[in-house]
């Protein structure tokens, strides 16, 4: 296997877990990492801590992942792009449509891969569900509705749950519905004193019909992370916590029992949760990354069209919370 040499920009809370599997993923050479707190979680093993850009640079790299705050992401992604580097660069692609368009025309122009971290995309039940869906397992989709709620995350500062959170289930939606949006609305709040805000109601729909909701919020004292995609054979829900993919179906087989069939339904059918192999999400994102780069495989990355699309629907959404008529996603 031809060995790449990659290094890493920020050692954070994102950038240490890629700094462990850049240390471990067959085929890299990791070169070390550029961070100006240093080594604060102690995430280099087997590299070593650059003192900056230049010196970076300097050791010879086939490609960088950067994760760093997202007011950062433009100036070292334009910067990447002007010494010809490939990037996977952590979501959001940048703070605004405006910075994300720029990246996205920069690596363009000069023909150089470059691609976002949307790592929800490679968790296992997400993967497991949208083989099923290409398969037309579901038949036709009807909708896609996403739930992720949680406590607040103090190591965010600089964006709001909707172009931090919710950006993860605008990409989901589009690549499970297999669609741009055609429509959005959105209700926000500021429940925590800070600038930005802490929860989101979305819905809109996409261009070829598909209903979408996303209910997301840094609020809730517990957990979630469901995606449920419904269609006209039944149900997909993936756990994206567990990495659990269950189907319900539709029911074959009629109720004869009038006043059951009330109660349940008329087409309730079978539950079957899938056995899956449960990979770390990351490490297979950065692999995908790695199998691009060497021409194996394009289509598992985040592009950074995608990534401008994604930032696209995110600001509609912040958009129509204040008017009280949705806003047309169209160009």
């Amino acid at each position: 296997m031809s060995e790449l040499r990659v290094a890493l920009i920020g050692l954070g809370m994102m950038g240490r877990h890629h700094a462990r599997l850049l240390q471990q993923i067959e085929g890299i050479t990791f070169v070390g990492a550029v961070d100006p707190t240093g080594d604060r979680h102690g995430a280099l093993q087997g590299g070593k801590l650059i003192d900056g850009m230049d010196q970076l640079l300097a050791l010879g790299v086939d490609a960088v992942v950067i994760a760093v705050p997202t007011g950062s992401h433009e100036e070292i992604a334009l910067w990447m792009a002007e010494e010809g580097v490939p990037i996977l660069v952590e979501k959001p692609l940048a703070a605004d449509v405006e910075s994300a368009a720029r990246i996205e025309e920069a690596f363009a122009e000069k023909g150089i891969l470059g691609c976002v971290g949307h790592v929800e995309r490679f968790n296992p039940a997400l993967q497991a569900m949208k083989e099923r869906l290409d398969r037309d397992e579901l038949g036709h989709v009807f909708s896609v509705a996403t739930v992720r709620v949680g406590p607040f995350p103090h190591r965010i500062q600089d964006v709001g749950v909707v172009k931090d959170l919710a950006a993860h289930d605008i990409d989901l939606v589009r690549w499970l519905g297999e669609s741009d949006f055609e429509e959005v609305s959105g209700h926000t709040a500021h429940k925590m004193g800070r600038e930005h805000e802490d929860l989101v109601s979305a819905s809109g729909i996409l261009t070829n019909g598909v209903v979408v909701s996303m209910q997301v919020n840094w609020l809730t004292p517990t957990k979630q992370r469901n995606v449920t995609v419904l269609g006209e054979r039944g149900a997909f829900v993936a756990d994206m916590l567990s990495a659990d993919l269950t189907f319900y179906s539709n029911a074959d087989i009629p109720t004869e029992w009038d006043a059951m069939s009330r109660l349940r339904g008329v087409s309730e059918g079978d539950m079957v949760r899938y056995a899956l192999r449960k990979p770390e999400p990351l490490r297979s994102e950065l692999e995908a990354f790695r199998d691009t780069l060497l021409g194996r495989d394009s289509t598992q990355i985040v592009s950074l069209a995608d990534g401008v699309e994604i930032l696209r629907v995110a600001e509609r959404i912040l958009a129509a919370a204040a008017p009280t008529q949705p806003l047309s996603v169209a160009t």
